[in-house]
């Protein structure tokens, strides 16, 4: 092994291209441990390898998606807990299915969320439904800001949705949570499984 010291390596005239490593090259370091890599205004990178360890493996996690597997009852005119109980994906851990059904902001992971929560309200042909709606919670108490209201008024349905989104700035340890809330005149109703869901995702 020998080492080169030189201040500047360039291509000779009338060559515009400068290849480092070859047939015997398997690793090309560039650089020690508090060195500084510049790459200067105006100057391209093109990738057409594979691009690891800068961060695009963990962009915008934590994520999660989850649905509801079968319907969930629930009663008239009260804010009922979405059961979201299984999971798409979950890249942290931190979506829990099977108990408390909310996403819990990891250690080191505090910032802004992007969140959704839909459900899907299905009911047979003798119940009337008035009013469907859908919101956030936060540590335990509803956000009123991310609130959506869907008034079916008299009729008669076979099913609707009520969906809602929105950026939350979170600390470690707060959890979200996804409530709805279905209003009827008569018979009874259900959150539809697998058309109801929660997920959400860190702003990078």
């Amino acid at each position: 092994m020998s080492k080169l010291e030189t201040i500047t390596i360039d291509t000779p005239s009338g060559s515009n291209t400068m290849q480092i490593g070859s047939t015997n090259t398997a690793t090309i370091n560039l650089g020690v441990s508090g060195d500084t890599i510049n790459v200067p205004a105006g100057v391209t990178i093109a990738n057409a390898g594979t691009a690891t360890g800068f961060g695009m493996s963990t962009a915008n996690t934590p994520m999660f998606s989850a649905y509801l597997s079968s319907s969930q009852t629930v009663s008239s005119s009260t804010w009922v807990k979405l059961q979201s109980n299984t999971e798409l994906f979950d890249t942290d851990s931190a979506y829990d299915n099977s108990s408390n059904y909310r996403f819990t902001v990891p250690s080191g992971k505090a910032g802004k969320y992007f969140f959704v929560g839909q459900i899907s309200i299905n009911y047979g042909s003798s119940t009337n439904i008035s009013m469907c709606m859908i919101k956030l919670y936060k540590n335990g108490s509803n956000l009123d800001y991310t609130s959506s209201d869907i008034d079916a008024g008299t009729g008669k349905f076979h099913r609707l949705f009520a969906n809602t989104s929105a950026v939350l700035d979170l600390a470690e340890s707060d959890y979200i949570e996804v409530y709805g809330k279905v209003v009827l005149t008569s018979g009874t109703t259900q959150f539809f499984g697998e058309q109801s869901r929660f997920l959400g995702y860190k702003l990078t």
